[in-house]
């Protein structure tokens, strides 16, 4: 059973097709890039996915069970979590607390039942432990405690994919998370992937308009031109399709 499956979702805005027919299926552990020029419909996908718009035809599951149409809430809840195109944290919190503010959903429950015993301090003190191992994950720890709009836009987007991960999530979504980054940044960020890929074992489907990086760090890639799905296979094959290339260059071939 793949961990995440779209079956034909389809969503319009008013007279606009946005996603007509998307079919993507997703393993435990498996890195998939999502890719297409702009406007394509990747972010409308995720925002499906994510619970942000509900599919007006098909259906999205998780696990095998049925996701579409819950609130993102719930989704998170179930096991997805996800960064943006553009940064958003908490800017005038710390690294550290913005992590926190990811982690507290899931420890919510344990710091509440244990308030007041003997154990509260322990349990605080695990989250917090747990909170800066996701920043070490991530190489922020040095910054743990510099507010995040101090921290270098690489940073912020690592820390983005840091609080997405105090969630525990089984999916994780990423939205052009080398967007404005430098070359050595972009190099970095695709060794940090592939590592919380193979160590996580989490599922990661990836939104990028740099090729390179998408061609070296994906296990498979789907393409969408005009929020439909154009193509699907390995990078290598992605490459040389001409359905793809056209896409891209803005013209018919055969």
């Amino acid at each position: 059973m793949a961990l995440l499956e779209l079956d034909d979702c389809a969503l319009n805005f008013g007279g606009l097709t946005a996603v007509n027919g998307v079919e993507l299926a997703l393993d435990a552990g498996e890195l998939v890039g999502l890719i297409g020029p702009n406007g394509a419909g990747k972010t409308t996908v995720f925002n499906l996915i994510t619970g942000i718009y509900a599919p007006v035809r098909g259906t999205i599951r998780l696990g095998g069970r049925d996701i579409a149409g819950l609130s993102p809430a719930h989704i998170n809840r179930r096991g997805i979590a996800r960064t943006f195109q553009g940064v958003r944290l908490f800017p005038t919190l710390t690294a550290y607390e913005n992590v926190m503010a990811g982690y507290s959903p899931r420890a919510g429950s344990v710091l509440g039942a244990m308030l007041g015993t003997a154990h509260a301090d322990a349990a605080r003190d695990r989250v917090s432990a747990d909170c800066l191992g996701l920043l070490r994950m991530l190489g922020l720890e040095p910054q743990a405690h510099v507010t995040a709009r101090a921290l270098p836009y690489g940073a912020q987007r690592r820390l983005e994919i840091a609080r997405a991960l105090a969630t525990a999530p089984k999916l994780l979504l990423l939205d052009e998370p080398a967007a404005g980054t430098t070359p050595q940044e972009k190099v970095e960020l695709m060794a940090r992937i592939r590592w919380l890929r193979e160590t996580l074992g989490l599922g990661v489907l990836v939104i990028e308009h740099d090729m390179k990086l998408i061609m070296e760090i994906c296990d498979r890639i789907t393409v969408l031109n005009h929020g439909e799905v154009i193509a699907v296979g390995r990078p290598q094959e992605i490459r040389s399709d001409p359905k793809v290339i056209a896409a891209y260059l803005g013209e018919e071939r055969s």
